[in-house]
């Protein structure tokens, strides 16, 4: 079920510096390593693989100290002078690449503009991480997380190098690229795809690499969710990595060029931005994947609630941490009973778009129809409808509360700046109603905030990989049976998108 599928084959390969340390002029010095390509086998995974197995050249004390690993060949097992060589490194180049940057370099560049913003920056970063948990030396996870950061970085560079051009294609989605490195091999899949997607954002690849990168150890918070999922954060918060399941890679897959779609047609949609998908192979081990997403809740300073919100109450009850606690936990529906998502009904500043809201909501509703909440409303039934043609559910509507600063408060003198933002991404400019924009706030993540009076509001939907299929329909069957009378989050997709959005809606103002 974890097995590797065939690769391409690999010619000419570098060998690895017989010992660690600075190395000499000329030693493990790029050649022009050739590559061909195999026939396209089945992955297993609904894609057929179109890329080629890339051997991960090393480079000699590359990276932190604690996260080692120097090239290999797929398939031979690493003599023991290759084990010690402690090196992460880039991709070999091929005929026409050049040596890509170590993960050292990344990790010097943090560490240098990390001193440069000093003592106060280092502060509130670490007040930033309070409940969350660095994995360092010594954590069960750094292992992994250093074999994970190491991919990343190399698998980034192939991006940077060989960036996606023309039009988009079938291969884009299907393509799997597998680098080899000291002890695992990473795979990317329909990097290409992704690559176009982390560009349309406006998502430096630079910057995607050093998050990711060996600049800082990833960070580990306490889940409430009952799958056995891992969850990690970058360094700096900004992005999210998960684990998934078999089936539910394959799920997303076999989605992801109508998710591209919608994000195009719906520029400021609720759904979770999907950066990449990889997998993962220690040593002869199983595979295992992981999904890398923009996170919901960034910046994170200030926030002071998070919830994980499905619409129904069986198991959706959590106990809420100490005060005074440092942990940062997630709650969930029954949690937030008694509380409100305000709005506001001012808009921002007269302009057509908020004349189109108004419309839209008829004016005649029996809770208040300011044009935020409006368009969330709006928002939300053409996201889930989407969910609901692709036969999912389970997914979770993420939210949570920031107080805004006196300053943040109002409308502000940022509406040119607003409005020009509300343009990025926009396909056809003659459908603006259609598409559901909005004026964004002036900050990082704005596709997931929306400012009320008082408060400020990250929102987005995760968990899209859940597909209404036997199994779960049979679960549907036994909590009927288990819970009469109660509400649940194995139902439909057409329901569960209906109980969603009725949530959202008794839930605003």
């Amino acid at each position: 079920m974890w097995g590797v599928p065939p690769v391409g084959t690999l010619t000419n390969a570098r060998r690895p510096c017989p010992s660690p340390g600075p190395r000499s002029e000329g030693c493990c010095s790029p050649r022009g390593g050739t590559r061909r390509r195999s026939p396209a086998p089945r992955l297993g995974l609904g894609a057929a693989v179109t890329g080629t197995t890339r051997l991960v050249g090393p480079e000699a004390g590359a990276g932190p100290s604690s996260c080692s690993g120097a090239a290999r060949q797929l398939g031979t097992r690493p003599e023991p002078a290759e084990a010690a060589a402690g090196a992460m490194a880039a991709p070999s180049p091929g005929p026409h690449e050049v040596l890509t940057p170590s993960p050292e370099a990344g990790h010097r560049a943090a560490t240098s503009s990390s001193g440069r913003r000093g003592l106060l920056w280092r502060l509130r970063d670490k007040q930033s991480r309070l409940g969350l948990f660095e994995i360092g030396p010594g954590h069960e996870l750094h292992q992994l997380t250093c074999m994970m950061q190491a991919g990343l970085w190399a698998a980034t560079q192939v991006s940077m190098d060989h960036p996606p051009t023309g039009l988009p294609t079938e291969e884009d989605f299907s393509e799997v690229l597998t680098q080899v490195h000291e002890g695992f091999e990473l795979g990317t899949l329909a990097g290409p795809a992704f690559a176009r997607l982390r560009r349309s954002l406006g998502l430096a690849e630079e910057d995607y690499q050093a998050a990711l990168g060996p600049g800082g150890p990833y960070l580990q918070f306490l889940s409430t969710s009952k799958s056995k999922a891992s969850f990690f954060l970058s360094h700096d918060q900004r992005f999210f990595l998960k684990t998934l399941r078999r089936r539910e890679v394959r799920a997303l897959l076999a989605h992801l060029p109508r998710y591209v779609q919608h994000l195009q047609r719906h520029p400021h949609s609720l759904l979770a931005r999907l950066l990449g998908v990889h997998s993962l192979r220690v040593a002869r081990g199983k595979k295992k994947y992981f999904i890398i997403m923009q996170s919901v809740f960034y910046p994170t300073g200030r926030i002071s609630e998070r919830y994980d919100i499905k619409g129904c109450e069986v198991s959706r009850w959590v106990e809420p941490a100490p005060e005074g606690s440092p942990l940062v936990l997630v709650l969930k529906d029954l949690n937030f009973q008694g509380k409100i998502i305000n709005l506001g009904q001012m808009c921002v500043e007269p302009s057509e778009t908020c004349l189109a809201h108004n419309e839209h909501s008829g004016g005649g509703t029996d809770a208040p129809a300011g044009p935020q909440r409006s368009w969330l409303l709006h928002q939300m039934e053409l996201d889930t409808a989407f969910l609901r043609e692709l036969n999912v559910l389970d997914y979770s509507l993420l939210m949570a509360f920031q107080r805004l600063h006196e300053d943040e408060q109002g409308p502000g003198s940022s509406f040119i700046f607003r409005t020009a933002r509300s343009m990025r991404g926009v396909q056809s400019l003659e459908e603006p109603e259609a598409q559901n924009r909005r004026l964004l706030p002036d900050t990082p993540n704005a596709l997931h905030i929306l400012d009320g009076p008082e408060q400020r509001y990250f929102l987005g939907l995760v968990d899209l990989t859940t597909v209404y299929g036997l199994r779960k329909r049979l679960e549907h069957l036994w909590k009927t049976l288990r819970y009469p009378g109660r509400t649940f989050s194995t139902v439909s997709p057409t329901r569960y998108a209906r109980r969603l959005c009725q949530w959202v809606e008794a839930h605003t103002e």
